[in-house]
């Protein structure tokens, strides 16, 4: 999950600082301060007993770390403590019951506010339930809904439970629900009748349907289907009797009390499946204490969070891991009030989301580079149009960001002084590895630029020696953290080959992404290496190439990928979105964007080619899909495009080629 660029610390146009400090007030009544580095450094393990203790355990740790079976971490040995109590039962048990937990707004329109006691309430009825159909701890759990509030109760109810849940994104298809399904060997599954997208309700129980199969083709781990009523637009929807349940009809008549237990601090909480190179899914799985203490941790800190008064948002699907860690685990166990949102940003038009920010006085906004670059493509006149001055602090997650959007971000969003937390991390770190502090670090646009406090990494050649300032390399976690990932469900050898072989000897995680320090020692996370192409034996980053185009005033996104080419090995090949104000689109545009690539970075990373597009290929989470833009270049047949929100974009990039 890369989130920062290898783009100059410099920005294209002079007038423009290079970093930007906190303001004043903020960092002298920051949540995080500076000696927490120092903290951190003196006694890593102290820091994280420290940071754990903030949650409430039944029993207390007797160890802090466990390594002696590495790459297999233990995480505060001999501790108990229930997930899902940490997140809702203590701050009602304070006298926060009354606190507002979601703001939960529908597409159509409907929003729910739900305090912690009502969450209590939902949850207690969801896990007796769960139990009534016979669920014990360790059973699985497979979750495929939208962004609803019986979604979070379902997580949490089974984190209350100790029933490791597989959060499948509504928007894969019945297969990739079925793989998931099928290796987990998950018990329940738990859906909506559809949801709503752009406006209009869509199936979503007639995919687990398929999914599930039939006679000698069902799913045999699957024994009930518990369906919420969320569109009500299939009135012929189809109901397998005894497996099929309504929510309304069994979990709203269950008690509303319940007793929870304590689970040890390695206990499984979820598996959360990502993409393999050889096709089949890898189930990432997450024990408990260790992954809740760092996502709280780094809610906390990074955020700058005070419960009182703040108004949190992550943008993000419960179906990847940013809502997992930044939208259920991270902000409930602080005993945060955030916003849930279910549509799409454009529905019922652009002004959506500065609508929710404006109604409920968002304070904190945590999205992906996409959606800002979505944003700065429609126009500042919808954001200008709205009063966003609650926002005191800005996020970004889950890919690059070229610093033209950090700088747009901060200025139309964030009013010129809002501080921003660029943060990488991945599915298998579990929660933040590098990221400013916003009211310590001085930020550089499109740089995460360290290791948060009790983290630590390096970048690396392909011997394990450090690089220079300036040098490219690989980076890697050289020493264990709470969050970490404690191994592929089921296939401990695919762990250890996918994660731990790259540097074996030194026993280091490799993170898969390339990065630098620059002279100032701030780090530039350069996106995946397999994201790197080789121009005549120089390697070049996409991502520093996508930030250079986008650098320039004209351009609104852009994808790079090499393709093949007889001469050079790779030739750099640019697709790039404009800015709706950009007349000129012909050949001296074309000319233009090479030169910026040029000055930039180097005359070595002009693209060969240029081709302006109105749309770029994405999935339903966002990603730009660079390898069938790889077989448009290089004209071959289209691979896979099922994941794609719109496979029809292809046919207007041919145009333009």
């Amino acid at each position: 999950m890369s989130s920062a660029t290898g783009q100059s610390t410099q920005g294209s146009q002079d007038d423009v600082p290079s970093a930007y400090p906190p303001p004043p007030e903020f960092a002298e009544n920051a949540v995080a301060k500076a000696g927490l580095y120092d903290e951190a450094e003196q006694d890593r393990l102290a820091y994280w007993a420290k940071e754990a203790r903030r949650l409430q355990w039944d029993t207390d740790f007797t160890d802090t770390l466990d390594w002696t079976d590495a790459p297999f971490a233990k995480w505060f040995v001999g501790g108990k403590l229930n997930v899902a109590a940490n997140c809702v039962d203590r701050h009602v048990d304070a006298g926060n019951g009354d606190r507002v937990a979601i703001h939960w707004v529908g597409e159509p329109g409907d929003t729910r506010d739900i305090t912690y006691s009502d969450l209590l309430t939902e949850v207690s009825q969801a896990a007796n339930y769960f139990t009534s159909l016979g669920l014990v701890a360790g059973d699985r759990v497979a979750v495929y809904m939208p962004m609803v509030p019986e979604a979070i109760v379902t997580i949490l109810a089974c984190a209350r439970l100790g029933l490791p849940h597989s959060v499948v994104f509504a928007g894969f298809s019945a297969g990739a629900l079925r793989s998931r399904v099928d290796d987990a060997e998950a018990k329940l599954v738990v859906t909506t009748d559809g949801q709503f997208r752009r406006g209009q309700p869509a199936p979503l129980k007639e995919a687990v349907d398929s999914a599930l199969g039939t006679g000698d083709d069902a799913a045999k781990s699957v024994e009930k289907v518990l369906v919420v009523r969320r569109t009500g637009h299939d009135p012929d929807l189809n109901w397998v009797d005894g497996r099929d349940v309504w929510w309304h009809e069994t979990v709203a008549n269950a008690s509303d009390t319940h007793a929870y237990e304590a689970f040890d601090a390695e206990h499984p909480l979820f598996l959360l499946y990502t993409s393999g190179t050889t096709g089949k899914p890898k189930g990432i799985l997450h024990t408990s204490g260790g992954y809740l203490t760092q996502v709280s941790s780094t809610f906390h800190n990074v955020f700058d969070h005070r419960p009182e008064s703040d108004v949190f948002w992550c943008g993000a699907d419960i179906g990847w891991v940013t809502g997992h860690s930044y939208l259920v685990y991270g902000p409930l166990s602080n005993g945060a009030t955030e916003i849930i949102y279910e549509g799409t940003p454009n529905s019922p038009n652009e002004h959506r989301h500065f609508e929710i920010i404006e109604k409920y006085r968002v304070t904190t906004y945590y999205i992906a580079p996409t959606l800002i670059r979505t944003f700065m493509k429609w126009g500042r006149e919808i954001p200008d149009a709205h009063d966003l001055s609650s926002l005191r602090l800005l996020g970004s997650v889950g890919e690059p960001i070229n610093p033209e959007a950090w700088r747009w971000y901060r200025e139309v969003l964030g009013a010129n002084s809002a501080p921003i937390v660029d943060t990488w991390w991945q599915t298998e770190t579990g929660g933040m590895m590098v990221s400013p502090l916003p009211g310590v670090t001085a930020t550089k646009p499109g740089s995460a630029m360290k290791p948060l406090p009790g983290i630590s990494a390096k970048i690396v050649d392909d011997d394990a020696n450090e690089v220079a300032q300036g040098e490219q390399g690989y980076l890697v976690i050289d020493k264990p953290w709470p969050a970490m990932l404690r191994g592929i469900w089921r296939d401990n050898d695919r762990y250890k080959e996918t994660y731990w072989s790259r540097f074996a000897a030194q026993g280091w995680y490799f993170a898969g992404d390339g990065a630098r320090y620059d002279s100032d020692g701030a780090l530039w996370v350069l996106g995946r290496i397999d994201d790197v192409m080789n121009i005549s034996g120089h390697r070049i980053s996409t991502s520093e190439v996508e930030s250079a185009l986008v650098n320039h005033h004209g351009v609104a996104e852009a994808a790079v990928i090499g393709a093949a080419d007889e001469t050079t090995g790779q030739g750099i090949v640019a697709f790039v979105i404009l800015r709706g104000s950009t007349v000129d689109t012909g050949d001296d545009l074309i000319k233009e964007l090479k030169d910026q690539v040029s000055k930039d970075i180097s005359p070595i990373a002009k693209p060969r080619e240029i081709y302006v597009v109105p749309e770029l290929p994405k999935t339903r989470s966002g990603k730009i899909m660079r390898r069938l833009l790889k077989d448009v270049a290089e004209g071959r047949e289209l691979g896979d495009t099922s994941t794609l929100v719109d496979p029809t974009v292809f046919e207007n990039i041919r145009k333009k080629k």
